[in-house]
């Protein structure tokens, strides 16, 4: 590890904080529909499509019907990204000729953009027409994260709420979150990217010449547009094969910076958003802390193995000097390289500037351990917020077992219901991630895709089902996932990461809102000085370990041990 290094990670993150309290501030006052420095434009837009809608923003919902909406929003947006997907073929802007995709992919594909996970089990240059990339893709990037926030501000209206059931109305907070947020944001981040090299055109290849003189076809496409969304909706989904890793997506040192601040800004902004909604700044910070610490902490594992290089590899001659450079870009190195895997998997974000795959065990053991915390290290744009107001849930609740005390968070009792659609919520992530992932391992077709032996190949099974469990999106690029099975059993586990942990979210989220607030007391345990912050990592970080650990020691720590005593597969 370097001083210039530390020094680059430090600026990024720094520009994040910094970042943070503004546009936290422009979101809370956009969301709560109070005028802002946009609303002269974007106020008639959004009146005209309320009232072509026939949406009453003032009329709220209790949770039922509030998740029932957000469920039948995003099961049309399944269908029509499906039916995009396959026939993609009959619909115009498609001028390579490029086939529909496959029934399981196509079903892969659409469940992982709605989900947020935006995983890829096919290469976007080869396989996706630019109609599928604008009209299906884009906009799912759009509408998932949006689906994202809105479901935050209802849990954070729960515990802002005064004794009624009322948490919001959908239609109102989706409307809100693309017409204010995404859309001014994501319009400057394009002309940026684009004013930086980044292609935006509808032309689909063009021919350069090599240095040999022979004729070599560079595929484009309206590439700034999709990169903007992709990184502020924490989506991740790249528009060509290797992500962020390629020249076009991501050209220079200016624009991997934009990306990985793009990247952390609104989750980061949006437990401020939090603390400004239940009406104290310090809950929000708090949660930024727990946030924060868990990231920084990621970051330094991340940079500390991958610089230390990997020990087979010198035994060969190579330099050890800048660390494990295998698969990583030289414009990026091992820094930049270890920030963004944490940023991108502390995030449910998933795109990639270079391959988990080749980081060393423990380097790869870290996007993987942060994704299977849950993603609320700050979790992806919305969905990272109501994570980690669960644990903090579960933290409180603790707290009351030591003191013998009814565990309370902002006013609000926490009964045993409460807890009981924690658990559920929490449980829903090992569920996915350990069962589907023991059934690949041992089954013919689960074994098929898996590309290395050992417990590396593992470790490629295990990451895969983290991050669509997760729906983080990243992979570990070694395994073969465009497979019936995988397709399905992906696909099932993006189901779940998203909408089976949401339910009983939500049904928390109903029934804190209709409890009255309470005032402090002197019994009462205070939720926004270190104490809690600490108390609050500590019950991720051991219901992280306590589910997964196993599993990581049969992967990448084994692997380690190995790689350490020079044993190769």
């Amino acid at each position: 590890m370097t001083i210039s290094g530390w020094a680059e990670i430090a600026f990024i993150l720094a520009l994040v904080v910094a970042t943070a309290p503004p546009l936290a501030a422009y979101m809370a006052r956009a969301f709560a529909g109070d005028r802002t420095f946009l609303s002269p434009v974007l106020a008639p837009v959004e009146r005209g499509f309320f009232a072509a809608a026939g949406v009453d923003p003032a009329k709220g919902q209790d949770w039922r019907r509030y998740l029932l909406a957000m469920l039948v929003f995003n099961a049309t947006g399944f269908v029509l990204l499906y039916a995009i997907l396959r026939l993609q073929h009959l619909l115009p802007l498609n001028p390579a000729g490029l086939p529909a995709l496959t029934d399981h992919l196509a079903f892969n594909t659409a469940v992982s953009f709605v989900t947020n996970t935006n995983w890829q089990s096919y290469g976007g240059e080869t396989t996706m027409s630019l109609f599928s990339q604008m009209a299906g893709l884009t906009v799912q990037n759009f509408v998932s994260a949006a689906t994202g926030i809105a479901l935050a501000l209802a849990v954070v209206r729960a515990f802002a709420s005064k004794g009624t059931a009322d948490l919001g109305n959908f239609w109102a907070d989706l409307t809100r979150t693309v017409l204010y947020v995404f859309l001014p944001a994501c319009l400057v981040m394009a002309l940026a990217f684009v004013a930086l090299g980044v292609p935006q055109t509808l032309q689909a290849s063009a021919s350069a010449a090599t240095l040999e003189g022979a004729q070599q076809t560079l595929s484009l496409g309206p590439v700034a547009s999709q990169l903007a969304i992709k990184q502020l909706g924490t989506n991740g989904g790249g528009f060509f094969n290797v992500n962020s890793a390629h020249p076009f997506e991501n050209p220079n040192a200016w624009t991997n910076l934009i990306s990985i601040w793009a990247i952390l800004a609104l989750a980061f902004a949006l437990p401020l958003v939090f603390g400004r909604m239940v009406g104290d700044k310090r809950q929000g910070w708090a949660l930024f802390a727990a946030m924060g610490v868990i990231l920084l902490a990621g970051v330094a594992g991340a940079y500390w193995a991958e610089s230390g290089g990997n020990p087979i590899v010198q035994g060969l001659g190579v330099a050890a000097g800048p660390g494990n450079m295998e698969g990583k870009e030289v414009r990026f190195g091992v820094d930049m390289s270890a920030l963004w895997a944490a940023a991108t998997a502390g995030t449910s974000n998933g795109s990639v500037n270079a391959m988990h795959a080749s980081f060393t065990p423990l380097g790869g053991l870290v996007p993987m351990f942060l994704i299977q915390l849950g993603e609320v290290a700050p979790g992806g744009v919305g969905s990272g917020l109501y994570g980690m107001i669960v644990f903090a849930v579960l933290a409180v609740f603790v707290a009351g077992l030591m003191v013998g005390r009814t565990p309370e968070y902002l006013g609000k009792k926490i009964g045993a219901k409460e807890i009981k659609m924690a658990m559920l919520a929490v449980l829903i992530l090992p569920v996915a991630i350990l069962g589907f992932g023991a059934l690949s391992a041992v089954l013919e077709p689960g074994k098929a895709g898996v590309l290395n032996a050992g417990p590396h190949g593992l470790s490629e099974i295990l990451y895969a089902f983290t991050s669509a469990g997760g729906n983080n999106g990243s992979a570990f690029a070694g395994l073969t996932a465009n497979s019936p099975w995988y397709n399905t059993t992906l696909g099932i586990a993006m189901l779940l990461g998203r909408f089976a942990y949401v339910v009983p979210v939500m049904a928390l989220a109903g029934s804190i809102a209709v409890r009255v607030k309470t005032p402090p007391s002197a019994g009462t345990f205070p939720t926004t000085g270190p104490l809690f912050v600490g108390l609050l990592i500590g019950v991720i970080l051991i219901l992280g370990g306590l589910q997964f650990f196993p599993a990581l020691a049969l992967g990448p720590l084994v692997e380690h041990l190995l790689m350490q005593a020079g044993v190769t597969f």
